[in-house]
């Protein structure tokens, strides 16, 4: 006999995360200072946890200690897609998969920091968004928030080297990045997230 699983209002399916385009473009959203943790990304406590299972209400929380009208800029450029630039220790703190799934949500592609919190940097991998760090980290102080970057043919990319380039069409200036990925993890940013390869393996079996 069939059973129906009711779920309540704050119940929501983990939302589909699509497959990395071959160009990535979009403004700087954000730009964070250094130890930028995920509780300031997404903090946790009585106002937010009753959210953890719905990730479009929880996610109107990310970022709101930081910049509050995150949010708001975030729904007008989601469909795009935008960029974060941050400084050292980007991510520190507690692990918190929700300080990853909510920003992806919003539209989140890529973060160029000067350094992650190797937690939080997995955590971005899984669902499928590129962690760059400055080859020369002096270019940090070079983008502002509201620049457009610009990553071209990133999917041969990422197969090709761990260089990247990124162009910032507001200021005409190039920035070199690099990533340490596995073949594992670019094969987790390339389909758009760790849930979409195993989903694709199971097709295929």
């Amino acid at each position: 006999k069939g059973i129906d699983l009711e779920k309540g209002p704050n119940i929501k399916p983990l939302p589909l995360f699509e497959p990395l385009a071959d160009t990535l473009l979009g403004p700087v959203l954000l730009k964070a200072g250094d130890d930028v943790s995920t509780d300031e990304i997404m903090p946790a406590g009585a106002q937010v946890l009753p959210y953890r299972s719905n990730i479009p209400a929880i996610s109107k929380y990310a970022f709101i200690r930081l910049d509050d009208s995150f949010y708001e800029r975030a729904e007008r450029h989601r469909q795009q897609g935008f960029i974060i630039v941050a400084g050292h220790n980007y991510g520190q703190g507690s692990s918190r998969e929700h300080a990853a799934i909510a920003p992806r949500y919003l539209g989140l592609k890529a973060v160029i920091a000067r350094s992650f919190a190797r937690i939080h940097w997995q955590n971005l991998i899984n669902f499928g968004m590129l962690p760059l760090t400055f080859v020369d980290s002096a270019d940090y102080d070079h983008i502002e928030q509201g620049d457009e970057l610009e990553i071209i043919d990133v999917r041969l990319i990422l197969r090709q080297g761990n260089q990247i380039q990124v162009a910032n069409q507001t200021k005409n200036e190039t920035y070199d990045t690099q990533h340490t990925l596995s073949e594992r993890q670019i094969e987790m940013i390339l389909e758009g997230s760790l849930i979409n390869v195993v989903r694709k393996r199971q097709i295929r079996a």
